[in-house]
């Protein structure tokens, strides 16, 4: 009895050590298995003296096993955990956190603006019919307007959307006036340089009314405090052009955020940036909605454009190659 207190207390460093010794004393071929059997040859005034001796010695070594066990165990964590244990302060590595693309931050700075000023927000399909894409909007075939889109066409005769303006045709078939909405999305286009790429995104809005309660001075006035919400103090001004959905035109430029208008190669010298074009909606894209005596304006913007110029990117196709060099500085 008092070898195995001994080598339990003293000669058990693991739990390998202590099971060893629990087989010497429990286990089948063990010295108590063997004391009691034993007591079949031991006479009866002896018997009961000698089997409460072995209970007496079952009861106190298994407890002290179970004891000596719960320490070994404890030991063992205490011994691993040390062995595992990193000292966090001998690292400094970086920290590499996500933000989103400067074209999608844009994106979303436009249409937060709109949106508060009570603008829906509308979307549609990227893959169109010719009819949504062209013809709704005042482009017969054959118009020579059409060569400006470079449109990249399906086996099936449909067509990768060149612009947003689809999603105004179909909101305006599947709704009544009045109309106030923004369209912003995905376009494609066979082009490819330092200002544009075959894919791009663009925001289009869309206000109709009945009778003629729109008119091109209410245009002026919501895209002068919309560029100014984007740009801050700029000049702005308005220039006519063409677009076949609209009837007046213009272009829209900002006085250049770069050189303040004294000429540089941004704006080529000219102290003035393009950045958006609208109009007043043609008849002919009324008439094929099925719109009668109503009025209305529509404008639309590149996002990348918005993009190069809030954070002064040089080159479009910077924006696209994935260079984390050029990601990180939007974080």
């Amino acid at each position: 009895m008092e070898e195995f207190v001994n080598r339990i207390k003293n000669e058990c460093q693991t739990l390998a050590d202590l099971e060893k010794i629990r087989v010497e004393i429990f286990g089948k071929k063990g010295i108590l298995s063997e004391g009691f059997a034993k007591l079949k040859y031991i006479p009866e005034d002896e018997k009961k003296e000698f089997a409460a001796l072995l209970n007496k010695q079952r009861d106190e070594l298994g407890a002290l096993i179970e004891t000596r066990k719960s320490e070994l165990s404890e030991l063992e964590v205490a011994l691993k955990m040390k062995s595992e244990a990193v000292d966090v302060t001998l690292f400094n590595e970086p920290i590499s956190t996500g933000a989103l693309h400067p074209v999608m931050a844009t994106m979303d700075r436009i249409i937060e603006y709109f949106m508060l000023q009570n603008f829906s927000l509308e979307t549609g399909p990227l893959i169109e019919d010719d009819f949504h894409n062209f013809e709704a909007l005042n482009l017969p075939k054959y118009h020579p307007a059409r060569d400006m889109q470079d449109t990249f066409y399906l086996n099936d005769f449909r067509l990768l959307r060149t612009h947003t303006s689809p999603v105004q045709v179909r909101t305006m078939l599947a709704n009544k006036p009045p109309i106030r909405m923004i369209a912003p999305g995905t376009v494609f286009r066979r082009d490819m340089d330092l200002t544009h790429t075959p894919m791009f995104h663009q925001v289009e809005g869309l206000i109709v009314e009945d009778g003629d309660k729109v008119s091109f001075a209410n245009l002026k006035s919501m895209l002068e405090q919309f560029l100014k919400h984007m740009f801050g103090d700029v000049k702005v001004r308005f220039r006519p052009s063409f677009f076949p959905f609209t009837e007046p035109s213009a272009e829209v430029d900002i006085s250049c955020i770069f050189c303040q208008q004294e000429g540089c190669r941004v704006c080529k010298h000219t102290g003035w940036l393009e950045v958006l074009g609208c109009g007043v909606v043609d008849p002919n894209v009324f008439k094929a909605v099925g719109y009668k005596n109503v009025s209305g304006y529509a404008f639309g913007l590149g996002v990348e454009r918005f993009a190069m110029l809030l954070h002064r990117v040089p080159d479009l196709r910077s924006l696209f190659e994935g260079d984390l060099r050029l990601m990180e500085q939007f974080k």
